[in-house]
Protein backbone atom coordinates (compact mmCIF):
# COMPACT_ATOMS: atom_id res chain seq x y z
CA UNK A 1 0.00 0.00 0.00
CA UNK A 2 1.24 3.45 -0.85
CA UNK A 3 0.75 6.51 1.61
CA UNK A 4 -0.30 9.75 0.38
CA UNK A 5 2.35 12.52 0.42
CA UNK A 6 2.90 13.98 3.61
CA UNK A 7 3.11 17.58 2.13
CA UNK A 8 0.07 18.79 0.35
CA UNK A 9 -0.03 22.23 -1.51
CA UNK A 10 -3.79 23.10 -2.33
CA UNK A 11 -4.66 24.85 -5.43
CA UNK A 12 -4.23 28.37 -5.34
CA UNK A 13 -7.45 30.70 -4.06
CA UNK A 14 -8.68 34.18 -4.83
CA UNK A 15 -5.85 35.65 -4.03
CA UNK A 16 -2.93 33.49 -5.61
CA UNK A 17 -2.36 32.12 -2.02
CA UNK A 18 -2.17 27.81 -1.81
CA UNK A 19 -2.51 26.29 1.38
CA UNK A 20 0.40 23.98 2.90
CA UNK A 21 -0.24 20.98 4.71
CA UNK A 22 2.19 18.06 6.59
CA UNK A 23 0.86 15.08 8.04
CA UNK A 24 -2.28 17.24 7.84
CA UNK A 25 -1.39 20.03 10.00
CA UNK A 26 -2.07 23.55 8.38
CA UNK A 27 1.10 25.62 8.31
CA UNK A 28 -0.19 28.51 6.40
CA UNK A 29 -0.54 30.19 2.70
CA UNK A 30 2.22 30.02 0.36
CA UNK A 31 2.49 33.01 -2.16
CA UNK A 32 5.18 31.30 -4.07
CA UNK A 33 8.03 28.48 -3.96
CA UNK A 34 9.94 30.45 -0.82
CA UNK A 35 7.04 30.63 1.24
CA UNK A 36 6.27 26.73 0.94
CA UNK A 37 10.16 26.22 1.18
CA UNK A 38 10.35 28.67 4.66
CA UNK A 39 7.39 26.24 5.49
CA UNK A 40 9.08 23.08 5.36
CA UNK A 41 11.96 24.06 6.74
CA UNK A 42 10.03 25.38 9.69
CA UNK A 43 8.52 21.46 9.85
CA UNK A 44 12.37 20.22 10.02
CA UNK A 45 13.47 19.75 6.49
CA UNK A 46 16.63 21.92 7.32
CA UNK A 47 18.34 23.00 3.81
CA UNK A 48 15.26 22.86 1.82
CA UNK A 49 15.38 25.36 -1.15
CA UNK A 50 12.73 25.87 -4.57
CA UNK A 51 14.51 23.53 -6.16
CA UNK A 52 13.66 20.74 -3.52
CA UNK A 53 10.37 21.81 -3.47
CA UNK A 54 9.97 21.78 -7.13
CA UNK A 55 11.79 18.38 -7.15
CA UNK A 56 10.55 16.41 -4.07
CA UNK A 57 8.33 13.53 -4.59
CA UNK A 58 7.05 14.12 -0.83
CA UNK A 59 4.73 17.01 -2.36
CA UNK A 60 1.62 16.61 -3.43
CA UNK A 61 0.68 19.22 -6.10
CA UNK A 62 -3.06 19.86 -6.51
CA UNK A 63 -5.00 22.25 -8.81
CA UNK A 64 -1.51 22.91 -10.39
CA UNK A 65 2.18 22.15 -10.12
CA UNK A 66 4.80 24.49 -8.82
CA UNK A 67 4.09 27.04 -11.56
CA UNK A 68 0.55 27.69 -10.88
CA UNK A 69 0.35 30.55 -8.54
CA UNK A 70 -2.61 32.29 -10.11
CA UNK A 71 -6.47 30.78 -9.89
Amino acid sequence: MVSAPPVVVYPPDETGGRRVRVDGASLGRAYDLQDVARFLQEAGLQGWDEMDVVRSPLIEWRGGGPDVWQR
